[in-house]
């Protein structure tokens, strides 16, 4: 039995790295085509735009260096051949490696998600008990609206309605950027750091909040209306007594695979919200890549994008073998 379960376990893993490699190939091959088909020329926007004068020969030797001038196939697979050695291209906005690139701006970035995705877990698990616990009353109600609304809202609505509110109207917060200008974030104190990630946070958090609010409402309402919360009603258990002994254990596995499974959303969400607060991360690096023609980084960002979310999904359905006992029983292959 333990060689059928370790046997299991090496194809489950080896089962999810092989779709991650299948992933990131279709990924990069649709990044490719995009820039293909794209009016944008890289090279041009390169240069300065249409308004650029270079001259002919100085604009060759510039492509010829950047690898512009062969067609997007040889481009591709040079690329690939480069990334096997480590090497993710150069940056044509930035003027460095890709890779130095996405170092310099993914702390921002990781920092800004993972508080909006602690967050989401413990606000949207805490008020989805709270509705569930209180169904039909006034707590429940209020629940409801608020994660219905703030579920169907975008996220840079939410990011321009509260920079209007607390930025501009209370100046409690600052509007942009992760640190104040003229002292830059590696200068910046705890205190202005903070200022300038809250408001991002929670943008990036409300609408994460809101779907895991509703997902652990109805599934502790499922959880209610089955027959062993009966045979506890029959018992005299209250409805916190029911919780704590039966509910809490049975939605904490549906809601941990939500919680990983938003990083995807979180990342996507964050894009937009970096963009709305000026903040300097992967969010907003990988649209100026998108707009400017910048190849590399547009692939670098993407691959490192879906790597992240590969891993969210790959840590909750290992914490979901070791919460729920059958799985364990069936071997890690059963997920």
């Amino acid at each position: 039995m333990k060689k059928e379960a370790l046997f299991g376990g090496f194809r489950f893993v080896g089962g999810k790295f092989l779709r991650l490699t299948s992933v990131l190939f279709a990924i990069s091959i649709i990044c490719f085509l995009l820039m293909a088909f794209s009016p944008l020329d890289p090279l041009t926007q390169y240069l300065g735009g249409e308004s650029a004068v270079v001259s002919g020969e100085k604009a060759a030797r510039i492509a010829s260096e950047l690898g512009f001038d062969k067609p997007y196939p040889v481009q591709y697979v040079n690329w690939i051949k480069n990334l096997f050695h480590g090497d993710f291209g150069y940056s044509t906005i930035y003027e460095q490696p890709v890779s130095s690139v996405i170092v310099e701006k993914a702390g921002a970035s990781l920092v800004l998600m993972l508080v909006a995705w602690i967050f989401t877990g413990l606000f949207g698990f805490a008020f989805g008990a709270i509705a569930a616990l209180k169904e039909g009353k006034i707590a429940d109600r209020f629940i409801k609206v608020y994660s219905l609304a703030l579920a169907s809202a975008p996220p840079y609505w939410i990011g321009l309605l509260l920079v209007m509110i607390f930025s501009v109207g209370l100046g409690w917060f600052p509007v942009g950027l992760s640190a104040s200008i003229g002292i830059g974030r590696s200068n910046a104190g705890l205190g202005d750091f903070l200022s300038h990630l809250f408001l991002p946070a929670l943008t990036l958090s409300l609408s994460g909040i809101a779907q895991m609010t509703l997902h652990v409402r109805q599934k502790l309402l499922d959880i209610y209306s089955s027959d062993y919360i009966l045979f506890a009603k029959a018992r005299g258990e209250s409805r916190f007594s029911q919780f704590k002994n039966h509910g809490f254990r049975n939605v904490l596995m549906p809601a941990v695979t939500i919680q990983f499974a938003s990083l995807g959303e979180i990342f996507g969400g964050s894009t937009l919200v970096e963009k709305v607060f000026s903040y300097p991360g992967l969010g907003s690096a990988i649209v100026t890549a998108g707009i400017k023609g910048d190849i590399a980084l547009l692939l670098g960002i993407s691959l490192c994008s879906s790597v992240f979310v590969f891993l969210g999904n790959f840590i909750a359905d290992v914490i979901c073998y070791f919460i729920d006992p059958r799985i364990s029983r069936g071997g890690i292959y059963a997920l």
